[in-house]
């Protein structure tokens, strides 16, 4: 073969191996949590122009499933780790480790933050920093841990119900970060729909006022994007942890006492829709009958707890599981409900909605949307789990995944070159035939 014509197919194989390149070294993620914003929040989109400004832009699916427990820190962990509960052992907001009595409360408490709870996974922040890249997080619930002996570039700690000043501040410095090439991942919580939606219900005027005023705090961040020049670079992934539905007290109350003594109880961790016991061993077969006397409500040992809730294998789960139906609560009694404004002493408040109830149930669905150069445009995606996020973070900051439990078929098709996930293939089996041409060639 003639030396111009080897060189010119040297040139072929060089653009086409060019071509099938989809690299990008500026990969910027910016993630916003928005704790307790059920799939069905944003219908009004009408009403809602920072919604529908991502919504066309980007992508939405139709619903996200959380992990069960459908409670907040198991799926904080399950959406940054993409493994279910039973796997990185985050398994409920309140815990207990027999073995040294240590106690988690929601991550209120010193003991919270040890090792423990948090190394059973790596969760992607961690995982930023180990490849040398560099992760911000704003009022993250557990960024202030260290976490398999690591820590963010830079953590703003949790506070309670942060508020939109605290957001609005977040959005303008996670921008400046990402933008001077200080952060390559800024993580953003944010908990006041989660709040209303406990106190008045989700069908209250306080929680459509709350969403209105969040869109408000999208809105600017989508006009702030244009005017930082990131459009080209940033990607925006949006996700709450589960969803609200509501709760009717002194009407669908599972008093415990009503059926066991509570001096045989050992231990008994949270209220509300899952609730964990540890009887005293003796008495343990003799709880388990008398609570199987109490109506909607679910008594499981722990090997009966159900396949699908990827819980039971969970090191920090209790000998006795109980899990209320949809709507019905579950506490010691009565007057142990968790009212809230409670200053005087006496129960001022009543909780009108709650979340932690079996993960199918369609009430505790969340939402994700998505939008920036990786994502289609106005592309509606069909329903994913909590686990499958991690592979679609990881994609867009160009990480390679940790093991995990997320589904890629789930989620592969919402990015802008999933259209063209066959060409690969087709490429380099040209580039195959046009290498053996050449290697033919010197015969």
């Amino acid at each position: 073969m003639p030396s111009h014509v080897r060189c010119s197919c040297a040139f072929i194989v060089a653009v086409l191996l060019v071509s099938g390149c989809h690299c990008d070294d500026n990969r910027k993620l910016l993630v916003f949590l928005i704790d307790g914003f059920r799939y069905d929040y944003m219908d009004d989109l009408q009403n809602l122009p920072g919604f529908r400004e991502i919504v066309h832009n980007g992508v939405k699916v139709d619903y996200m499933t959380p992990d069960f427990p459908s409670l907040s820190y198991p799926n904080y962990y399950s959406l940054m780790t993409g493994r279910h509960c039973d796997v990185h052992q985050m398994t409920g907001n309140y815990m207990w480790d027999q073995h040294s009595s240590e106690e988690f409360l929601i991550g209120t408490n010193p003991s919270s933050r040890l090792p423990m709870w948090w190394d059973g996974s790596e969760p992607l922040w961690v995982t930023v920093q180990k490849q040398g890249k560099k992760a911000y997080m704003y009022y993250w619930p557990g960024c202030e841990v260290t976490i398999l002996g690591v820590n963010p570039t830079f953590c703003e700690k949790y506070v309670s119900s942060p508020s939109l000043k605290n957001l609005n501040d977040a959005i303008e410095n996670g921008l400046n970060v990402l933008k001077n090439d200080m952060a390559d991942m800024v993580a953003v919580y944010y908990e006041n729909i989660d709040v209303e939606g406990h106190h008045f219900g989700p069908g209250s005027a306080q929680v459509r006022t709350a969403v209105r005023s969040l869109d408000m705090a999208f809105q600017t961040l989508n006009q702030k994007i244009k005017e930082k020049d990131l459009e080209d670079e940033l990607n925006v992934i949006m996700f709450s942890d589960h969803g609200m539905t509501d709760i009717k007290w002194m009407d669908k109350v599972i008093e415990l006492d009503a059926y066991i003594n509570m001096s045989n109880i050992i231990k008994m961790m949270d209220r509300g829709p899952v609730v964990n016991l540890w009887p005293k061993p003796a008495m343990l077969e003799e709880t388990y009958k008398a609570l199987q006397a109490a109506k909607n409500m679910k008594v499981y040992w722990t090997q009966e707890i159900p396949d699908r809730y990827h819980y039971k294998r969970g090191k920090f789960v209790s000998p006795l599981t109980l899990v209320a139906d949809p709507g019905w609560f579950i506490t010691e009694n009565k007057s142990t409900l968790p009212y809230w404004q409670n200053d005087t002493g006496e129960p001022m408040g009543w909780q009108h909605g709650w979340h932690g109830y079996d993960n199918e149930f369609l009430d505790m669905r969340g939402f994700l949307l998505a939008q920036g150069p990786a994502f289609k445009k106005n592309f509606r995606a069909g329903p994913i789990r909590s686990v499958d996020v991690y592979n679609l973070m990881c994609n867009t900051l160009d990480i390679h995944p940790l093991p995990n439990n997320g589904s890629w078929s789930r989620v592969e098709f919402m990015l802008t070159g999933s259209a063209d996930s066959i060409q690969p293939v087709l490429l380099y089996s040209c580039v195959l035939a046009i290498l053996l041409v050449l290697l033919v060639a010197q015969f």
